[in-house]
């Protein structure tokens, strides 16, 4: 019998996956038991009403869809998307644009709002798109953009919106649980999220949320939603709170747990204490790189505490030392996407990676490379 293939452990301080804690960790090791079974049910409700505290909703249909963050970003767009419908989609990052393509994909006519990278869309140009295009089926924004560190505003688009029929669609796969996402007070119809960023959670399950109105979308559709797995109608009666629940598909038992565990660390940490905490490490960072002559990629005023992309020092190629930082440290980083290729480090605080022990090992390392 072979042995397993040796894991170094490594301190992870990319994009994502972030650092999973000790506790979410043994969560994951309790028996597992069927998707149906009553244990696990109240498990999967307690899941729900929590999600609905940390993304500030009173939505009802507030659940785990089975899959990684693109799962829900698919989810979200084949739920409200028919063929011939238009979507305005910002577009200023990788994430952006993977929201238009598969908005084409399905058929849609995608109508582009683009900035450059490292800075927000500015939301009256998504305003007037809209009036451009007053009967989109939906607008759709990344909160927190992975590939830049930049930090959209929300509140604007969403008072907006809240008056026509358009609906509002938010990724805040690296936002939820780092920075408030606020879905009821900006009016968010529908927004995801990931388990792997900010909440902690190994990759696995895209939290998600569905307002009554984009559920009513939903159920009123001409032709069923594309994606069978992912149609929130048929979803709604497994992860709903009915005493009929109807079989939809085997969850991933052990992935809930571990997504209950960390959202039981996120009440007991509290919210607020959460955000402060992400934003003291994340500001620290900047500030330490800023001075050590690394030059931030992101906006200033619209920067994320949680993700920080910088271009090294001096014109010193990147892909090297993140290299050494990985071989020799143990300390992983991001590089950059897109036009940011070999420019830039993406560099996550988050969830239990988001402490002051993470900055020292980072920087110490950094020293000692750039030495």
């Amino acid at each position: 019998m072979s042995a397993p293939f040796p894991i170094r452990p490594r301190l992870l301080l990319g994009p994502g996956p972030s650092p999973v804690h000790d506790r979410i960790l043994q969560a994951m090791a309790r028996p597992t038991v069927g998707h149906l079974d009553p244990q696990f049910l109240q498990v999967m409700d307690d899941v729900n009403a929590r999600l609905r505290q940390v993304f500030s909703t009173a939505h009802p249909l507030t659940f785990p869809v089975s899959g990684t963050g693109s799962a829900g970003q698919e989810a979200a767009l084949a739920n409200l998307l028919e063929p011939g419908d238009t979507a305005i989609i910002g577009i200023n990052g990788v994430f952006g644009g993977r929201l238009a393509e598969m908005a084409r994909r399905m058929g849609a006519e995608v109508v582009a709002v683009e900035e450059t990278w490292g800075h927000i869309i500015d939301p009256t140009k998504l305003v007037q798109a809209h009036r451009d295009h007053p009967h989109a089926r939906l607008v759709a924004v990344v909160h927190a953009e992975t590939s830049t560190g930049v930090r959209q505003p929300l509140d604007e688009l969403g008072s907006y919106l809240a008056g026509t029929e358009t609906l509002y669609v938010v990724d805040a796969v690296t936002s939820l649980g780092g920075i408030p996402v606020e879905v009821d007070a900006h009016r968010i119809d529908v927004c995801y999220s990931g388990t792997q960023k900010c909440l902690g959670v190994p990759p696995g399950l895209s939290p998600m949320t569905f307002s009554p109105r984009a559920l009513e979308r939903v159920r009123s559709r001409k032709h069923p939603c594309q994606s069978w797995y992912l149609d929130a109608s048929l979803l709604a009666d497994y992860v709903g709170e009915s005493s009929e629940r109807k079989y939809h598909h085997t969850a991933p038992i052990n992935m809930m747990y571990a997504l209950h565990e960390g959202l039981v660390m996120i009440e007991e940490e509290g919210l607020e204490a959460r955000y402060a905490r992400h934003a003291e490490v994340g500001a620290r960072l900047q500030g330490e790189l800023e001075a050590r002559g690394f030059t931030l990629f992101a906006e200033e005023g619209h920067r994320l505490p949680e993700l920080t992309s910088a271009a090294l020092p001096g014109g010193v190629a990147e892909a090297p030392l993140r290299k050494a930082l990985l071989e020799r440290y143990d300390i992983e980083v991001g590089g950059g996407l897109g036009p940011a290729k070999g420019k830039i480090w993406r560099i996550g605080l988050m969830g239990a990676g988001a402490t002051h022990d993470s900055v020292d090992r980072l920087l110490a390392a950094v020293d000692d490379l750039l030495d």
